[in-house]
C-alpha cells in the first residue's frame, strides 16, 4: 500500500531564508509553493507551503504561518533530524562547502553502514547528509533478524534497569 515518502513538511520562520538554505546551498530545487488561505476546518488563514524535490521524486516541505504561534529552537540530532542521501564524494564536498560558508557543520561521523555530516538549517532543524558505505544494503536487508533482536536485546536492559 505505502508506494514511498511523497514529502514530509516542517514549519520555517522565513520563506526566502528556507529557500536560501535548501535550493542555493544543499541544491534542492524549490519546485512548488502555494498560500493557503483557510484550513480544513474553516480557519481562515495566511500561509505558504513551499516544496524542495529530491532526485527520487519525494520532496522536502515547509510551511511558514505567521498567524500561528511556534517554538522554533536548535533541535537536538536525537530529537529530530532530516537525513539526506548524496554520494562520498558530494559528502565532502559538502563539508568544506559548509565550512565555508559559515554553516555549523559537524563530522564526518562513521555510523559503519554510512559516513555523515550534520548541519544547522536557519529553522534550528538538523540536516544530515549520509554516504553509504560497504555493506550498507546488508545492514538496511533486516531479513536475517538483527533489528529485533537489538530492539529485544535493548527492551530487556532497560526492564533490568
Amino acid at each position: 500500500m505505502i508506494k514511498g515518502l511523497h514529502h514530509n513538511a516542517y514549519r520555517c520562520r522565513d520563506s526566502e531564508e528556507t529557500r536560501a538554505f535548501y535550493e542555493d546551498f544543499l541544491g534542492l530545487p524549490l519546485v512548488h509553493a502555494f498560500e493557503i488561505k483557510e484550513t480544513k476546518s474553516g480557519r481562515a488563514t495566511s500561509t505558504l507551503h513551499s516544496f524542495y524535490k529530491m532526485e527520487d521524486g519525494s520532496a522536502l516541505a515547509f510551511f511558514e504561518a505567521p498567524d500561528r504561534p511556534f517554538e522554533f529552537k536548535n533541535q537536538h540530532d536525537f530529537d529530530l533530524h532530516i537525513a539526506l542521501e548524496v554520494s562520498m564524494d558530494d559528502l565532502k564536498a559538502m563539508y568544506e562547502k559548509g565550512k565555508a560558508a559559515g554553516i555549523e557543520t559537524r563530522g564526518v561521523a562513521d555510523h559503519g553502514f554510512i559516513d555523515s555530516i550534520y548541519f544547522r538549517d536557519p529553522n534550528g532543524y538538523v540536516i544530515e547528509l549520509t554516504a553509504k558505505r560497504e555493506g550498507h544494503d546488508e545492514a538496511m536487508d533486516g531479513s536475517d533478524g538483527h533489528a529485533h533482536a537489538a530492539l529485544k536485546d535493548w527492551q530487556a536492559k532497560k526492564a533490568s534497569a
